[in-house]
């Protein structure tokens, strides 16, 4: 005959749940046992009655294992409360980057002349001050532009017109016939990296010079005499 499963619920009758109970704590510490021996694991079974009375069971020493029990659950509890402790972290800085955001967003509207209304005279006069510091450094700024700008363009000038002056030089004396002295230095440096045509040009200044020496033929004697006679 099959047995009737019990349903699990408070036993109204105060001998039948004493009865109950000590035949489920000696079930229970008998598993408890055969746990430990079978599977050759550190049990602890602690048990109140309802009048308070205890009843334990340990594989090895209680206190020790009680100590084991303390430290991994402190463990565990710090596992689980540290990812808690980096969110409100993240969080905490999330709102205070949002509140230094918009704290500068608001100065920089007072500097821009907006949300001037809640102000006080000295809080006024800090920015003012604020404000003229900023032009003043503006305008410094500004005018050692404008320096550099002109410094630049005097020296482009004056290279400008020592070029002309170069220029001017070397027209006048080309319109006096004579070549500039950049022409003849190059000329000269011509003449210098081509020997070849050096050599050739002095030979044909030396055959010019005997040609012109050698002049034309003398005529004979008999046409000197014949102008004398005659």
């Amino acid at each position: 005959m099959a047995r009737t499963k019990i349903k699990i619920k408070r036993i109204d009758n105060i001998t039948a749940r004493q009865v109950t109970f000590s035949k489920r704590r000696r079930g229970l510490l008998k598993k408890a046992e055969e746990l430990a021996v079978l599977c050759d694991a550190d049990v602890a079974l602690i048990i109140f009655s309802a009048t308070g009375k205890l009843f334990e069971y340990a594989s090895s020493s209680m206190p020790e294992m009680l100590g084991r029990y303390k430290l991994q659950s402190d463990k565990s509890r710090d596992e689980v409360d540290k990812p808690a402790l980096n969110l409100q972290l993240v969080e905490n800085d999330d709102v205070r980057l949002s509140k230094e955001i918009n704290d500068k967003n608001h100065e920089l509207r007072q500097l821009s002349g907006q949300d001037l209304q809640g102000l006080t005279i000295d809080e006024l006069e800090k920015l003012e001050n604020l404000l003229q510091g900023g032009l003043d450094r503006v305008i410094k700024t500004k005018d050692e532009k404008i320096s550099n700008e002109i410094f630049n363009l005097q020296m482009k000038g004056a290279k400008l017109m020592e070029e002309n002056k170069l220029l001017k030089e070397q027209m006048t004396m080309l319109s006096n016939g004579k070549k500039p002295r950049s022409m003849r230095a190059t000329d000269a440096g011509n003449l210098t990296s081509n020997p070849e045509d050096q050599g050739q040009s002095s030979e044909s200044v030396t055959t010019n010079v005997c040609s012109c020496n050698s002049g034309p033929p003398p005529e004979d004697d008999g046409s000197i005499t014949s102008l004398k006679l005659g």
